[in-house]
């Protein structure tokens, strides 16, 4: 059910501001990337030219088929896979770069989806990352911390909004280079949610 509304749901963040992080993720890759956890498709009109060819892995069998749509448009060749975050459909070291957007919130392993995403990823290659996560505030994160042990999850396609992503980016070996962190409010009926946007190294 999620996954038949999400296409909708997005549409208001997209307008908010969600389009210029796309860009700002994306803006200065090449070389073959790995997305993963692609939705429907919202990065492909963002990729810059110098991208040769990008692999995006979805497990949702509705949303992979709009992004097999939404590849037809794209930027640049496109190429849309069946896989999870956990055991991605790539050679070790086959890719420059990864990118994840809105994905290690509802992954079931942070820890091992960004094993897997280093094994796909050649060494001093770019993982770039936009991501909703645990506020800094320790009311707005017990209440986060709260929904996430009830009924967050289950409402919202697996998603977590508790996790403490930045982190699990360090403590998977990544070398942070670069991360913004601000409040953004993807919809008129949500509250203002903390997200960060980076870039960082596979040693």
């Amino acid at each position: 059910m999620f996954a038949r509304l999400y296409p909708r749901i997005s549409q208001d963040a997209e307008g908010s501001g969600a389009a210029d992080h796309r860009r700002t993720l994306l803006a200065g890759l090449k070389g073959r990337v790995i997305e993963i956890g692609a939705g429907h498709g919202l990065n492909f009109s963002h990729y810059p030219p110098a991208v040769s060819q990008v692999v995006a892995v979805e497990p949702e069998p509705h949303l992979r088929g709009l992004a097999v749509k939404a590849a037809v448009g794209g930027s640049v060749p496109i190429e849309v896979r069946d896989g999870t975050a956990e055991s991605l459909p790539a050679q070790d070291g086959e890719f420059d770069a990864a990118v994840v957007s809105l994905v290690l919130c509802s992954v079931s392993d942070q820890q091992a989806a960004l094993r897997e995403i280093a094994r796909a990823m050649r060494p001093d290659g770019e993982l770039r990352f936009y991501e909703h996560v645990v506020s800094h505030r320790p009311r707005t994160a017990r209440i986060q911390r709260a929904l996430d042990a009830t009924v967050y999850p289950f409402l919202a396609g697996g998603c977590h909004c508790a996790r403490d992503t930045s982190a699990a980016i360090r403590e998977a070996g990544f070398q942070v280079q670069r991360e913004e962190r601000f409040a953004f409010k993807g919809s008129r009926l949500a509250p203002a949610v903390a997200h960060i946007l980076g870039t960082a190294r596979r040693p």
